[in-house]
């Protein structure tokens, strides 16, 4: 005899956000820092005009700045060409600079090769010509381009007709690019890039909300603080001056529904057994799953007042249904 028996199922949803939080005890970029990671999670990311309104509408009635947790980490130079295995210990860090350079500036961010065998770096939108090679193992070839391109352009050129633009592991192979040089020109541009612009938890997002004629990068060590005088916009500093700073820190909102399953009890079956119990679960979000169920989501059943997950239902309720 089939026995029609119910019980509830919970859904719980989770999405990590993050929570932010003002701290007006003044401190260096990397106190700041340190007591964020301690506290909280990180020092703010703001990679949105939503969350700039929403740290002006927490700001309030203060109108000074406070440190976020951006940087410029201007030493962060690094290869067009990026698979490790192509390169020896310390060859990715060869640095042939001319004298004073790098500059280091704002928009100085690609580097070129010149005549003098010295690298210098350089606004990426100048247009030079360029240096691509072609990689088999641990071999380069070396190939200059004579036609003018932006470095952007250049290493989108290099990559669609040779391996990329060129890197330059040692004094031999710069040589050989000396050795290359048409006579035509003696600038050129190769892969050396930086993206010096950094969020202290990682955060790759390009989001920027630089106030006018920001940033000026007059200081040794750039950080960054949101001027909530200035509608929240962004101000580069001496990463050592003491300013009050945001924290953030992720939390899980957590939302509940419950979903009544009624089933017809086959015989013979304990329907309150645990190992059946999880195959049912099992087999319930794989059917969620398939009409669109968000992996966030964790099933578990709702036990009755009596520790069971399955109770048997009245004979007049089920002829009412």
């Amino acid at each position: 005899m089939n026995v029609c028996v119910s019980t509830g199922l919970s859904a719980v949803s989770s999405h990590a956000e993050r929570q932010y939080h003002f701290v007006y005890e003044a401190k260096n970029m990397s106190e700041a820092q340190r007591y964020c990671r301690e506290k909280y999670t990180d020092l703010a990311t703001v990679d949105s005009m939503e969350v700039v309104e929403l740290l002006n509408d927490m700001a309030g009635q203060y109108i000074q700045s406070a440190w976020i947790g951006l940087h410029d980490d201007r030493d962060a130079w690094k290869w067009s060409m990026s698979d490790p295995s192509f390169y020896e210990p310390g060859e990715t860090e060869f640095r042939p600079w001319g004298d004073n350079r790098p500059v280091n500036g704002h928009n100085e961010q690609c580097a070129f090769f010149h005549s003098s065998r010295k690298w210098y770096d350089k606004d990426c939108n100048i247009r030079l010509w360029v240096y691509c090679f072609d990689v088999k193992g641990p071999n380069a070839t070396f190939v200059p381009i004579v036609s003018h391109m932006t470095w952007t352009e250049a290493q989108s050129y290099c990559r669609e007709h040779h391996t990329d633009l060129a890197s330059v592991r040692n004094p031999a192979e710069n040589q050989q690019l000396y050795e290359l040089l048409p006579a035509t020109t003696d600038l050129y541009w190769i892969g050396l890039y930086r993206d010096s612009w950094k969020w202290s938890d990682g955060s790759n997002s390009s989001f920027k909300y630089w106030a006018a004629n920001k940033p000026n990068l007059s200081a040794l060590k750039v950080c960054v603080a949101a001027a909530f005088d200035n509608s929240g916009k962004w101000e580069d500093l001496d990463c050592g001056v003491e300013k009050p700073f945001i924290c953030y820190k992720l939390v899980v909102p957590v939302s509940m529904q419950v979903i009544k399953v009624r089933v017809e009890k086959p015989n013979n079956v304990d329907l309150n057994d645990p190992a059946f119990l999880d195959a049912m679960l099992v087999e319930a979000k794989k059917n969620l799953r398939a009409q669109g169920l968000d992996d966030n989501v964790q099933l578990a059943w709702r036990k009755q007042p009596d520790a069971q997950v399955f109770k048997k239902e009245e004979k007049k309720k089920r002829d009412e249904l």
